[in-house]
């Protein structure tokens, strides 16, 4: 394929030209993706508006939809987009010209396309061109093919500019040091054919460590020419610079932090009439030195058409993973297969983490340690694509359910070691930690996030459970019981059992013991005494067990608000006898967490919350005063004493000192997705509004940023959508955690697959939502196996298909009945069958026990 030369006729760029969707109702023409016709997503208008986003392990790049690379992010203003390699960015961008017209500018982008693992440009001019974008894993490179026809034969000159910007993510624009402080002076080089890029020397301030910073610029096929000089941004040239705050320009080029320096590369390219020629080009990079990324550099060109299918290969076989078919509710199937791949495209990898202690940015200690190697899924891009435990855990129930088990672990793992180091043991789980090392939040001298302390043990056994994986339990054993440890001995001064310190919520007028700090730890005290009961570590299954028993039996007269028809977002400050643990009620959205969490207590699980407070506290949620076009709103509307208070309906008769807060986040529209699910209201106006929502902003074209990413927040009454924005004033095009709200709800609740392989079992219970005939779902996940599941429902017949594959655990299937429906009868595999009824927070429940891999069974309603 002329690979030497890194042209490659009709390659995988060109051929990755397959049929395109523009929007969500293309998926009704098909059941699932097919590895012969990879889904993709196109959008065609305001493309400078839109940012791109191209992910692997070890690398990613984000410019817009034309192709240019307009300065982005706000950790550092204006620097977090362009090409990065954990722990360094590379570039600002790269820029290509056609016979002295810059794509992009000169010659419009027509087309923009997301696909699994890839993007693609489509240019129209004198020549065509396809530029085509991906980050192989497993490489420190990101590799972009331009594909060129021309309808006569003619030798286009082809230029090629490049602007470093190597630099860390850490320290930020207001952080002591800052940014401008870390960041030295690039130097460009003509090497071998390529550009390169370095960075090398040490920061003034105390601490800093001496560092070699470069990346390779270019392409197998040997330049005609090449210039070096300040600028070479393409048509972006000269820079305009953002500004130190405030949104004017809307649009700019560079920082006040950049140091960056730039280079050309021109080459003479011979097309044939009518042939279609393919052009590779690499952005490769290092922290290890200039020998190190030329490696990296080199490996990217070796076989850029092998490492592209090589790339598609894998996310189709993610895409073959809980693979669906909803036909009443096509969007969300659609969803679940864009959400598996958001899920793909957050991994990040870094090595040699030096873990330090930076107390918020005010302080720049020597390391207290290093962890050689993490991994995780990075909460959300471009300024938060590093390790966080709070995003972690509520993405690993929607990781889990596409099957994608090994990041959960590796994630937990990473969280694990990097929190042992920075709090010295205590059990404490540290909060944000950069690529770098750098942990922003949660040592012990913090007050830390409690709630993600209190959820690292419910993570942990949710991967017990759906893995079986006893070797990881009992890795991850010893510090999932220190963990609430350390909340029982740190973080409960008053001796009340309800934690302190900050939750999800970190709002003005809160108590010291939030809500969801105490539901998520009456969950961990669950999970963990169901791990140490695997484990027959008896005094740590009596001491979680009677700590739980004793807050649940308190819980509902303590949190309950009958006033406000729901639950208290915290209680107030208990070391003033005076207030005696009076409820605070602020209309957050964590009043949703106690219908959201599931405990596993002996006998069985079951949310937090009572039913009947459940269904009052979520019919409330569900009115226009907490609920917006696409989700649930972080604060909900009401009567309050701020004279700034947001108007809107009144839920309730609560006065509240805080205005309500409009914005929709991804997170607070799947925790009442899955809250709904937990208690059976999957009908139109319950839990189908949630699902929807996340779904729209990211498949919807009238919607969305990015075609296929789910991004932070949707478009709200209080959140202008981001395609608005000024490009380093946006929330995040990508965000991970709203994949729960798709991923759980479908594959756990409507498909009903709930594994408890540590304890050998599986209950396989499917319930359909209201009005729609069928759901399905094919190679789930569990353990060492999969299972496929079928429910439906027609006339009086509600059947459950379900086949367990490689599985080894005892199987129970059934489904749950429609509301105020009776049992006839029972058969399974065409035969009679003894049956339960099962009350459940769901519904009833109808359950047997399955025999054999395959299970037909047929309930004949009255």
């Amino acid at each position: 394929m002329l690979l030497a030369t890194a042209t490659v006729l009709a390659g995988s760029a060109s051929a990755l030209a397959g049929p395109s969707t523009t929007g969500p109702s293309s998926a009704a023409s098909s059941a699932a993706t097919t590895a012969s016709a990879p889904s993709e997503l196109s959008e065609t208008t305001r493309l400078a508006d839109r940012r791109s986003l191209v992910v692997g392990d070890r690398a990613y790049a984000m410019g817009d939809e034309s192709g240019l690379y307009p300065a982005a992010g706000w950790h550092v203003r204006g620097e977090m987009g362009g090409f990065w390699t954990q722990p360094i960015k590379l570039l600002d961008g790269i820029w290509f010209g056609l016979d002295g017209n810059w794509l992009g500018k000169q010659v419009p982008a027509a087309k923009y396309t997301s696909g699994h693992g890839y993007s693609r440009i489509d240019y129209s001019g004198s020549v065509n061109v396809r530029r085509t974008d991906f980050v192989p894993d497993g490489i420190r490179a990101t590799l972009v093919g331009l594909t060129l026809s021309s309808s006569t034969a003619k030798t286009v000159k082809l230029n090629v500019d490049a602007h470093s910007e190597l630099m860390q993510p850490y320290p930020w624009d207001w952080t002591a040091p800052t940014a401008i402080d870390a960041n030295l002076p690039d130097t460009g080089a003509f090497v071998d054919g390529s550009l390169r890029f370095r960075e090398q020397g040490t920061p003034s301030y105390p601490n800093a460590k001496p560092h070699d910073f470069a990346a390779f610029v270019g392409s197998s096929l040997r330049p005609t020419g090449h210039e070096l000089g300040p600028d070479h941004r393409g048509p972006q040239s000269p820079a305009v610079i953002c500004p130190k705050d405030g949104t004017t320009p809307a649009r700019c080029d560079d920082s006040l932090t950049g140091k960056g320096t730039g280079g050309g590369l021109t080459y003479d390219v011979p097309l044939k009439a009518g042939e279609q020629k393919t052009i590779w080009f690499a952005v490769a990079g290092s922290d290890q030195g200039s020998k190190a990324a030329e490696n990296e550099f080199r490996n990217a060109l070796r076989n850029p058409d092998m490492l592209l299918r090589a790339k598609t290969a894998a996310r189709q076989q993610l895409d073959a993973q809980s693979a669906v078919d909803l036909p009443g509710d096509r969007l969300l199937q659609q969803s679940v297969e864009w959400s598996k791949q958001n899920l793909a495209d957050s991994v990040q990898q870094a090595n040699n983490l030096q873990i330090r202690d930076v107390n918020e940015g005010k302080d720049y200690p020597a390391p207290l340690g290093s962890v050689p190697t993490a991994r995780w899924f990075g909460a959300g891009f471009p300024d938060y694509p590093w390790l966080f435990a709070t995003d972690g855990e509520y993405t690993a129930f929607a990781a889990v359910a596409a099957g994608q088990f090994d990041t959960v672990k590796q994630h937990l793992r990473a969280l694990r070691d990097v929190s042992d180091i920075l709090n010295n043991r205590s059990g404490k789980v540290a909060h944000e930690v950069t690529p770098t090392g750098d942990v922003y939040f949660g040592s012990n001298q913090s007050a830390g996030n409690t709630d993600e302390t209190v959820k690292f043990p419910s993570t942990v056994a949710l991967l017990w459970r759906w893995t079986g994986d006893n070797k990881f339990r009992d890795e991850m054993y010893d510090f999932s019981v220190r963990n609430l440890q350390y909340v029982y001995k740190n973080l409960d001064k008053d001796g009340d059992g309800w934690p302190e310190g900050l939750g999800n919520v970190e709002r003005s007028g809160m108590g010291v013991e939030k809500l969801d700090n105490a539901v998520y730890l009456m969950r961990g005290l669950r999970d963990l005494a169901d791990l140490a009961a695997s484990k027959h570590d008896t005094k740590i299954q009596q001491w979680a067990t009677s700590r739980a028993n004793d807050l649940e039996s308190r819980f509902e007269a303590q949190w309950w608000v009958p006033k406000a028809m729901g639950y208290a977002d915290s209680i107030d400050d208990p070391a003033n006898p005076a207030n005696d643990n009076t409820p605070i009620f602020q209309r957050h959205w964590i009043g949703v967490t106690p219908m959201e969490a599931v405990l596993s207590r002996p006998g069985g699980t079951s949310p937090l919350a009572s039913t009947e407070h459940a269904n009052v506290a979520l019919d409330q949620r569900e009115k226009p005063c907490y609920t917006g076009e696409f989700g649930l709103f972080h604060t909900g509307t009401g009567p309050t004493s701020d004279p700034k208070g947001n108007p809107g309906a009144s839920c309730d008769g609560v006065l509240s000192q805080v205005p309500s807060e409009r914005s929709i986040f991804g997170l607070n529209t799947s925790i009442m997705a899955v809250a709904e699910g937990n208690f059976g209201r999957l009908g139109t106006k319950q839990q189908q509004v949630y699902t929807t929502g996340n779904a729209r902003i990211q498949l919807d074209p009238s919607v969305w940023e990015t075609p296929g990413a789910m991004p932070e927040i949707a478009p709200s009454p209080d959140s202008p959508a981001n395609i608005g924005r000024a490009f380093y004033d946006r929330s995040m095009a990508l965000q991970a955690w709203g994949t729960y709200g798709i991923l759980w709800p479908v594959i756990h609740q409507q498909l009903g697959v709930d594994p408890d392989l540590g304890h050998g079992r599986i209950s396989v219970v499917p319930q359909l939502p209201q009005g729609q005939p069928k759901v399905a779902g094919s190679n789930i996940r569990v353990g060492r196996g999969s299972v496929d599941v079928s429910a439906s429902l027609a006339g009086k017949a509600l059947t459950t298909d379900v086949t367990a594959k490689g599985i080894g655990a005892a199987l129970t299937a059934g489904a749950v009945l429609p509301s105020g429906a009776k049992v006839r009868s029972v058969t399974v595999n065409g035969h009679a069958a003894s049956y339960q009824l099962v009350t459940t927070s769901r519904g009833t429940e109808v359950q047997v026990p399955a025999r054999g891999a395959h299970t037909a069974l047929v309930i004949t309603l009255q």
